[in-house]
């Protein structure tokens, strides 16, 4: 249950740099509130899976996901560039986290 509760608070990442971009482009209390909520809910998920995951497999897994989702949700929603290079480091990223997941 740790491991989904740890993909649920990257979510909670994930949705939370969304959202900062978001209240960037229309400051409202609603947008505000919506970031406040995402990350509120990343950090619980994330104490929640801390019980029974060590902290710096964690938080690792957590900032890398969290960093691999913000990158994708940019490249899809935000026109930011994706080359090969950028793909490339992604899949680091990402490789690191499910290394971190294999051999803890």
């Amino acid at each position: 249950m740790a491991w989904l509760y740890l993909v649920v608070a990257s979510f909670g990442e994930i949705f939370g740099v969304l959202c900062i971009n978001w209240f960037l482009l229309k400051k409202t209390p609603g947008r505000l509130l919506l970031l406040v909520l995402s990350f509120g809910g990343g950090f619980y998920f994330l104490s929640l899976a801390m019980q029974s995951i060590p902290m710096g497999t964690a938080y690792a897994i957590w900032t890398g996901l969290g960093a691999a989702g913000a990158v994708l949700i940019g490249i899809l929603f935000f026109n930011e560039p994706a080359g090969w290079k950028r793909l490339l480091f992604l899949a680091c990223i990402i490789g690191g986290a499910a290394g971190l997941k294999l051999f803890s």
